[in-house]
């Protein structure tokens, strides 16, 4: 009796074992993926004296089941020293800790080639973020945006180059989490991106990380003229975020879903709810676990568009008593069953008009783009140290500044040069909150971002870090 009891017993370990370590590729059509943004010490920058706890290298997240894609955060300058991007993982890899590669300001963060090999063998995707809260890209062409899918597929995905900041590591696509600069030539970007994949050995993947006032100010054009894999909205520091669930007026996933279904030309894009894994990862939105996943649930329900949840970001849910394993749980609860196909007459595929209450930046002319820094505009608030183009030339805010052209009489900033000899600040921008802030002013509501001068408005703006 005892032995049989014990052979049963082994038998049952065996089973248990078989299914938790067997891998799952990732799987796109699914709706309850979890993807956790990685890169930029979220908790460290929030508990400066809890070092024990800050971000971890990449695969100490990826060891369970829980977390099904990692963003990685942030490619944060398009055109750096020597043509090549540059990077900011925080405290992991950095150009203030690490070395970079010769003639460029790219860190070598070759270390972490086996941790992302590790984590994709586990069947999770780890893409390259582009942006960040102040990381405002921007193009001057199609054909320059072009250039720059060229060399992210060769210094990140499946092309070469004797230049690779993740050693023999072949990312699985690019995310794009823009909150500044212009949308002009990025479906040139995706496009080339694409082509570059077509017939490759593995599948890439495009993502985006818009903010939740629909649409979105700043990718709200790039998402409706290509077809995105996924978009991983950010429901928090904004009037729509997940503390707005239970009103109606505010509560806006039913927007996404219909530009799922109606406008986005992949008919069969993944809408993710974007939320704060811990209290201190963001300004506004935060709700428990409990919360999150009776929203998730509930909104899975509802609409076929529904993908999962984007947490910001791993080391803030890590320290939140795994808030990534509860809500992955609660999305396996009834959940994998890919969405059903679209109506037998398929909705018209042409972008609509811009809804008059969405707040396209204007610009003031400019002469140059000194690569990742965007021109100055006119309704936007800068706090002291911001970088803006103007007239071809690099300027540095002194201080808090809004609608005072660089050059002129309030004399709020300090001319930096010509943009062809002009030094680009690097900074790391996932610092105080998630998803950065735009700390003096910037008030996000239903027509977008506007400015007031009222410090009492302090909201944490456009990102998801």
């Amino acid at each position: 009796m005892l032995g049989r009891l014990r052979n049963a017993v082994q038998l049952s370990l065996v089973i248990a074992s078989f299914y938790t370590s067997k891998v799952l590729a990732f799987d796109n059509s699914r709706n309850d993926n979890v993807a956790v943004y990685w890169g930029q010490n979220s908790y460290g920058a929030t508990h400066t004296s809890d070092q024990a706890n800050w971000q971890k290298t990449l695969s100490f997240y990826c060891q369970d089941n829980s977390i099904d894609a990692f963003p990685l955060a942030f490619l944060n300058v398009a055109f750096d020293t020597g043509g090549l991007p540059s990077i900011d993982l925080a405290n992991i890899c950095s150009t203030s800790s690490d070395p970079v590669f010769p003639g460029t300001d790219l860190p070598n963060c070759s270390f972490l080639a086996s941790d992302i090999q590790t984590c994709q063998s586990k069947g999770k995707i780890i893409t390259i973020s582009i942006g960040g809260a102040t990381g405002a890209v921007s193009f001057t062409s199609d054909s320059q945006a072009q250039q720059f899918a060229d060399t992210i597929w060769n210094v990140f995905l499946g092309g070469s180059s004797s230049t690779r900041p993740f050693g023999s590591a072949v990312l699985d696509g690019v995310d794009l989490d823009l909150e500044g600069g212009s949308a002009s030539h990025w479906p040139a970007f995706i496009n080339q991106i694409r082509s570059h994949a077509n017939g490759a050995s593995k599948q890439y993947y495009i993502t985006g990380a818009p903010q939740c006032p629909y649409p979105d100010a700043y990718m709200g054009a790039i998402l409706n003229a290509v077809g995105f894999d996924a978009v991983y909205v950010q429901f928090y520091n904004n009037y729509c975020g997940l503390q707005a669930f239970s009103n109606p007026n505010d509560w806006n996933f039913d927007q996404w879903d219909t530009w799922a279904k109606t406008v986005s030309p992949n008919k069969n894009v993944k809408i993710y709810i974007g939320a704060p894994a811990a209290s201190t990862a963001a300004g506004s939105g935060y709700v428990d676990a409990g919360t999150l996943a009776s929203i998730a649930q509930q909104t899975r329900s509802q609409y076929s568009s529904f993908g999962g949840v984007m947490l910001w970001d791993a080391s803030q849910a890590y320290n939140n008593g795994r808030f990534d394993a509860a809500i992955k749980s609660a999305l396996s609860n009834g959940g994998g069953a890919p969405a059903p196909p679209p109506s037998s007459t398929p909705p018209s595929s042409t972008p609509s008009k811009p809804s008059s209450t969405s707040s396209a930046p204007t610009s003031a002319p400019t002469g140059g783009s000194c690569g990742v820094v965007s021109p100055w505009q006119s309704n936007i608030a800068y706090q002291g140290g911001d970088q803006v183009t103007y007239n071809g030339h690099l300027w540095t805010a002194k201080w808090w500044s809004e609608a005072d052209v660089p050059g002129g009489s309030a004399g709020d900033w300090t001319d930096d040069g010509p943009c062809t000899a002009a030094k680009i600040a690097k900074t790391n921008y996932r610092t105080t909150v998630a998803h950065a802030s735009i700390p003096a002013g910037a008030q996000t509501g239903p027509a977008g971002p506007k400015a007031t001068k009222d410090p009492r408005s302090i909201l944490f703006g456009r990102d998801r870090d």
